[in-house]
């Protein structure tokens, strides 16, 4: 049975007959739906600690979380369904639509914090760029799928299709998102068969790009600011020199996650929570309050769960034959990873500090959307029926 399906099976969008339910890496499913469910619980305690003053300064809306996960949960399901042929095929009009949104934004987004992200929707405000970065993941592979990057010239097009929503992010600007987008497009281009000196050398002219930029004035102060606070905060009288200026987000964040010792202060019980004095505890800094309910011991499970996350979609993808499907789902591995590393070392001051969510886990419903479609994606693609085999289709990433 074949949904929306047309005379070329290859045309049709949605597929059930073709789906391998029972060989579907339905661990992945569990071990994303206990991630889930740990934020609810980490943000329904957040919600239930918030004083009354706190909630009319606009404090943690679990309610309004719930809902985002209701809403944007189905998305999962359909990434299952989709076909991979249909993925690859239109996987151009998708990258081109999310770079559309990333124009749009631009002339109808809303400003908040000296950044225009957001297009305000009626249950959520969409954040065009966490679009991108799946819409970059299904460009790239569909390049890279007949590409092994042998020759010089194969590397133009690549490049220039990541270049393009980086330079669109870089306006905005989102300092964040760069920095998902760069690792994954390292990542995607590795899993391809780049070699690893080209990769660091592109990393060595992409740091010295970022120092001329600063020299021409084409980084904005309180972006540098950021960068010379991350530096300056190493040692501890200096970050408490700077609590209360320009130090103060990595301050709360480092002395939360201090809080937590090894056992943590219990679930909703932390003082992230009581005082409200840490920004963005609900999304950017969600880490750092798991730090401290959790202590040592519940932050590194979170981190284990996360790693065997990112392994079993690695696994997932080295098993597949068709090469695109493999490019996507290790793209989305790459996507789960380099979010979770730079979540985390943002929150511990491994990191300048920037906004970036932690899947599954944040509130959200950018995050949210993306995330669960890229899930579904990951699940689908190695679970459809495949008759074509590349020919390099057993050999491993």
């Amino acid at each position: 049975m074949s949904l929306y399906s047309n005379k070329s099976s290859g045309r049709s969008a949605w597929s059930l007959s073709n789906v391998r339910w029972f060989a579907m890496d339905w661990h992945i499913f569990i071990l994303a739906g206990i991630l889930l469910g740990a934020g609810m619980l980490f943000l329904g305690a957040m919600d239930g600690a918030d004083d009354a003053h706190l909630r009319l300064a606009g404090g943690v809306n679990y309610s309004g979380h719930r809902e985002k996960v209701l809403l944007t949960l189905p998305l999962i399901f359909v990434g299952m369904l989709l076909r991979p042929g249909w993925v690859k095929r239109y996987s151009p009009l998708l990258y081109t639509g999310s770079i559309a949104l990333l124009f749009a934004v631009m002339f109808v987004g809303n400003e908040r914090n000296n950044a225009r992200r957001w297009i305000q929707l009626p249950k959520f405000d969409l954040q065009p760029s966490e679009l991108a970065k799946l819409g970059l993941i299904l460009i790239l592979a569909r390049l890279l799928a007949s590409n092994r990057l042998e020759r010089g010239r194969d590397w133009i097009l690549p490049l220039a299709v990541a270049a393009l929503p980086m330079l669109l992010v870089a306006v905005q600007p989102d300092l964040g998102t760069a920095m998902t987008l760069i690792p994954i497009t390292l990542g995607m281009l590795y899993l391809a068969g780049a070699r690893a000196s080209v990769l660091c050398g592109f990393v060595l002219c992409g740091v010295l790009m970022g120092v001329g930029a600063h020299s021409a004035g084409l980084v904005k102060d309180y972006q540098w600011r950021r960068v010379e606070t991350w530096a300056a905060s190493y040692q501890p009288d200096d970050l408490i020199a700077m609590r209360n200026g320009s130090g103060y987000h990595q301050y709360q964040s480092r002395l939360t996650i201090g809080n937590g010792g090894l056992w943590g202060r219990g679930l909703g019980q932390g003082v992230a929570n009581s005082a409200g004095h840490l920004p963005e505890r609900d999304s950017d800094s969600i880490f750092a309050v798991i730090a401290e309910e959790g202590g040592f011991l519940g932050a590194a499970l979170l981190l284990v769960l996360y790693s065997a996350l990112v392994l079993f979609l690695m696994l997932s993808a080295a098993s597949l034959r068709d090469r695109f499907s493999r490019l996507v789902v290790g793209g989305i591995a790459i996507y789960f990873g380099a979010h979770v590393f730079i979540h985390v070392a943002v929150n511990v001051g491994l990191l300048p500090m920037t906004g970036l969510t932690l899947p599954l886990i944040s509130a959200g419903g950018s995050s949210l959307l993306t995330t669960f479609l890229a899930l579904g994606l990951a699940l689908g693609l190695g679970s459809h029926h495949q008759r074509n085999l590349d020919q390099d289709a057993f050999r491993s990433y």
